[in-house]
């Protein structure tokens, strides 16, 4: 790896971040990039908990899962599966998941991503303390570190970056106990698929481990206090993806709060607030997260926080405290790994003086891995509707699409928002296998201000699934003249 020279940016500045996560990684190797001397503190390892317990073991959970469904439905395409059985005769083999041996491979491949964002920031020069840290002050962390936390090291700093993520919330009605009540960390010591799966919570997070669970091959119900799976998306999205779950059999109970869960001698039982109970062998609590803020000196060094405990920064991570900056899912701005990447940099180039572009909203490209997975970027079907921005909404089914036919693909669609008059696209929605590479071409163009016949005249191979968006942007030509 090519790492820059000292430069005039930094003056030999120096930089302290605390909590190694994507924004905390990107905001070190950024700043020794630039030339700063570097310390990053993180007490669980380099990736912090989205490598270790979050983003990289579930999505390959998720990959996991992906692979039996395209076995499983292979014979729609006319491939079939057979073993000799004694008599000759061919005998149809059944899909089995070892999860032991899945969750094995997952937190290893975990394990290696920290590994080598580790080797990657020692080789640039970054300095790192393992330990737990708190702001001492708006300059300074001290870093408990040694057996047992009774060794402590002082860093100093001209820029304070803080990047220490959130973990899941726990409620006194549900508490976890990591054998039958789960949180999504503590799902990956499970040695066999649950018999009966309850998710409590259908937001991202509940519905990705519903589907993974669902495709997997377990039996599943998914407990949602709102009308709809995923609140706040795409109501077509939600309702293609809610039809999908019922369809592989798992049972959604909409408007269904759940006011507490108890373990049971051999499984968990689940009591909603209308007094129904639902019974299961196992419950994962998808109730959203906390920051990690509490107890680390943030109110002390006059970083001010949210009623919530998030920390409130502005649109280039910069605190209530000049020199102090914050990044990722302990922020108030948005909790993707993705983002928290993006604040990580731009903290670093605005504290330094590199050139910065301020982050916006309409421009975050956003995904959730279910199956089908669900790509959007930009403004909603609902801010046009609501007035929030006057523009025009396109929605085209995938299963008109040429490629999504030859593949079996059923379930999903292409949507694009325009803005009327110029056309500008202004934001969209993907349905489909993997919508999160699908999205690219809407979100450049939201970032390029591009206008629907821009887009239609970019040449998208043939057959592909692509298409769909150049056929999409053709059909909103009479918005760019309206």
């Amino acid at each position: 790896m090519v790492i820059m020279s000292q430069t005039s940016f930094a003056n030999r500045q120096s930089v302290a971040v605390l909590g190694g996560g994507p924004g905390g990684y990107e905001a070190a190797l950024a700043a020794a990039q630039l030339g700063a001397d570097v310390t990053l503190v993180e007490r669980v390892g380099v990736g912090g908990s989205a490598v270790l317990t979050d983003v990289v073991p579930s999505k390959s959970l998720i990959a996991t899962a992906d692979a039996a469904v395209a076995i499983a439905e292979a014979t729609d395409l006319g491939v079939q599966f057979y073993a000799k059985g004694g008599n000759g005769k061919p005998l149809k083999p059944e899909i089995a998941i070892n999860l032991a041996a899945v969750n094995k491979r997952l937190l290893a491949l975990a394990g290696q991503q920290s590994e080598d964002m580790r080797a990657t920031l020692l080789e640039a020069g970054v300095r790192i303390l393992s330990g737990h840290g708190r702001l001492e002050g708006p300059n300074a962390i001290i870093v408990a570190t040694g057996p047992g936390g009774t060794d402590f090291d002082r860093v100093e700093a001209d820029t304070v970056i803080v990047s220490v993520g959130a973990s899941p919330r726990e409620l006194d009605s549900a508490k976890p106990d990591g054998t039958r009540i789960l949180t999504w960390t503590q799902l990956y010591g499970m040695k066999a698929l649950p018999e009966h799966l309850i998710v409590v919570g259908s937001g991202v997070t509940g519905a990705e481990f519903a589907s993974a669970y669902m495709n997997l091959g377990a039996k599943v119900t998914l407990v949602s206090s709102r009308e709809q799976v995923l609140p706040g998306e795409d109501v077509d999205a939600a309702k293609v993806l809610e039809a999908v779950f019922k369809r592989g059999g798992m049972q959604v109970l909409s408007k269904s709060r759940a006011s507490k869960v108890e373990r049971t001698e051999d499984g968990v039982l689940v009591t909603l607030a209308d007094g129904r109970t639902v019974e299961g062998s196992h419950c994962l609590m998808a109730v959203g997260s906390v920051p990690n803020t509490t107890g680390i000196g943030l109110e002390e060094a006059g970083i001010e926080l949210d009623d919530s405990g998030h920390v409130r920064v502005n649109r280039v991570a910069r605190t209530s405290v000049p020199n102090v900056y914050a990044v990722g899912d302990c922020t108030n701005f948005m909790p993707l790994a993705s983002v928290a990447s993006m604040q990580g940099r731009t903290a670093v180039f605005h504290a330094l003086g590199d050139i910065v572009i301020p982050l916006e909203h309409r421009r975050i490209t956003a995904n959730i891995f279910t199956a089908p997975e669900i790509a959007t970027v930009g403004f909603s079907e609902s801010d046009v509707e609501n007035g929030v921005v006057a523009g025009s909404a396109y929605k085209l089914p995938l299963a008109a699409n040429p490629r999504a036919k030859m593949m079996g693909i059923k379930d999903g669609f292409v949507k694009i928002i325009a803005r009327k008059g110029s056309g500008t696209v202004i934001g969209g929605v993907i349905v489909a296998p993997k919508a999160s590479e699908l999205i690219y071409p809407l979100a450049m163009a939201v970032e390029r201000r591009l206008n629907v016949d821009q887009v239609s005249r970019v040449f998208a191979a043939y057959p592909s699934l692509s298409t769909s968006i150049t056929d999409a942007s053709r059909a909103m030509h009479a918005v760019n003249i309206s």
